[in-house]
């Protein structure tokens, strides 16, 4: 992949490149419960964009897709939101500069094997990998704590999109063979062991996407504000989800209003679930963590009510499976992918069969991602 960059670096731009990668990232418990003071599980994986890189001086960006095919220059002063992927790269230089950083331009070519659409946060490993590589080329200092902020910063403010910091936090912060513990409000993490020893990661994407996502994410959201709010009342010591047990739910809001129990009852159950997931990683226990999975899935189909018929019938399909340790959806809901751990050698036989399977039922095609846990940001050698 190095080679093959730097080669069309070389048909595009002058110089000699920087080669940097950025991975994508998977969350293995902790669903819906960052922007509920809960905690979230990502892992660094081997889906990454690459970026090649080099100085220039005369206050130009130049900017090559390979995927598009797009071919862009611009005056690092006059950078603007589009709505395409340079938007996320012209975002990173905006808050570099912002925060008072110095540059003078650059070239850069991009490439990603990124699953689109997958919600494995391609736009947050680009943010990433753009920050991390204007560090380097100008080696300006910049902690990776703050190459963080920036990513997120350049999604969330100039991209306008709503975003958690979880995505970049991984993509920066991964390590092979290691999930991140990671509390999103405060930043404190540790890394939790992942050996999948027998056993792989394999997502299967629904290539499905209903448009409930973005309206049921908010109502969902208020529904836990609104329920955190009137424990709040009753318990003024509380301040998270963190604080709240069923015993309090089934006290003080299910009298209230049952949706909103049933909601928050959800939220309580997963930051418990993902505490008991880091132990059983710790242990090594794959198989109760496993069975965690199908509880977190069980809880966004039943009770926060995220799901849809596509995953809900992945999920099925694979849960009397000897070979299937656990499975549940992943990301915001409504479609994109099922994280399964799977024994390796039944994978092949268990993707021909249900590939089939969802075809018939569906009418969609599934697409299968097998990935493994990676590292973080870095430079490619």
């Amino acid at each position: 992949m190095k080679t093959k960059i730097e080669s069309i670096f070389h048909q595009k731009f002058e110089g000699q490149p920087l080669i940097v990668r950025s991975p994508g990232r998977i969350n293995i418990i902790g669903e819906h419960v960052d922007y509920n003071g809960g905690y979230v599980l990502p892992a660094a994986i081997d889906k990454y964009i690459y970026v090649a890189i080099d100085k220039r001086n005369d206050g130009i960006i130049g900017l090559y897709s390979v995927n598009f095919d797009v071919k862009i220059e611009i005056e690092i002063n006059n950078l603007k939101p589009s709505n395409d992927f340079s938007t996320y790269v012209f975002g990173v230089v905006d808050q570099v500069i912002k925060r008072g950083y110095s540059i003078s331009g650059f070239n850069i070519v991009i490439y990603g094997d990124i699953p689109v659409g997958a919600g494995l946060s391609s736009s947050a490993a680009l943010e990433s990998a753009v920050a991390f590589a204007i560090n380097e080329i100008y080696q300006l200092g910049i902690s990776k704590l703050e190459l963080v902020s920036i990513a997120q910063s350049a999604e969330s403010i100039f991209a306008g999109v709503n975003c958690g910091v979880m995505d970049m936090f991984a993509s920066i912060y991964g390590q092979k063979d290691f999930a991140i513990k990671l509390d999103c409000n405060s930043l404190q993490f540790e890394y939790m062991p992942l050996v999948l020893d027998g056993y792989s990661l394999v997502l299967f994407n629904s290539n499905v996407k209903h448009s409930l996502a973005s309206s049921a994410y908010n109502i969902r959201r208020s529904q836990c504000e609104a329920g955190l709010n009137r424990i709040k009342q009753f318990l003024p010591n509380v301040n998270t989800f963190r604080d709240v047990t069923e015993s309090h739910l089934i006290e003080y809001i299910l009298p209230f209003d049952k949706e909103i129990f049933t909601r928050c009852l959800y939220v309580v159950k997963e930051i418990q679930r993902l505490n008991d997931a880091c132990q059983h990683l710790a242990n090594g226990n794959l198989q109760a963590l496993g069975q965690l999975l199908y509880a977190t899935h069980d809880g966004l189909s039943l009770e926060y009510e995220v799901s849809c018929f596509e995953l809900d019938f992945l999920i099925d399909e694979v849960k009397g499976n000897s070979n299937v340790l656990g499975a549940r959806m992943m990301g915001g809901g409504f479609g994109g992918c099922t994280i399964n751990i799977i024994k390796d050698e039944a994978i092949s036989e268990l993707i021909d069969s249900l590939k089939v399977n969802y075809l018939k039922t569906t009418g969609l095609h599934l697409e299968v991602i097998k990935v493994q846990t990676v590292n973080g940001t870095e430079i490619v050698v």
